[in-house]
């Protein structure tokens, strides 16, 4: 089993027995999505920590976006819980870069490249994204790449 699967499962343990409602359901929400994913297709398989982060990287966005989606909505009180739950997914997260890392990385490769212009933007994404792995929002690359090949 991996590693990051083994530690949600202690930290739920945990979370039930010091009664942390929002970490334990989210912790539940997590190991349910985990064991539908390795379920799922014509095998059953055991995901690795690469797959575990894959997913845990897709729920926390889930829960971004639905908080965004509650805000407009007029509704604050699901959108601090979605947020609340998206906190404790990060935890499990590896640290994210920040701005001046991912503009740093993206600089980088361009210049690797030789990129010029929006035309050249899935030629440096092909070399950033491997670079960047899950420490950084694929939205929040491609706006830098965007953002440094327009000027």
């Amino acid at each position: 089993m991996s590693e990051l699967k083994e530690r949600l499962k202690n930290d739920l343990t945990t979370a039930i027995k010091a009664r942390d409602k929002v970490r334990t359901g989210t912790l539940r929400m997590v190991l349910a999505a985990i064991s539908t994913e390795e379920a799922a297709g014509a095998a059953q398989r055991s995901l690795d920590d690469e797959g575990v982060t894959r997913l845990l990287t897709r729920e926390a966005k889930k829960r971004r976006e639905a908080a965004e989606a509650f805000e407009k909505g007029g509704r604050p009180e699901q959108a601090e819980a979605e947020r609340a739950e998206s906190e404790v997914i990060s935890d499990y997260l590896p640290k994210q870069l920040t701005d001046e890392e991912l503009s740093a990385l993206v600089a980088e490769a361009v210049t690797e490249t030789g990129a010029e212009g929006p035309r050249a933007m899935g030629q440096v994404m092909k070399v950033v994204k491997p670079r960047v792995a899950d420490r950084a929002a694929g939205d929040r690359v491609a706006a830098e790449v965007k953002r440094q090949l327009a000027g």
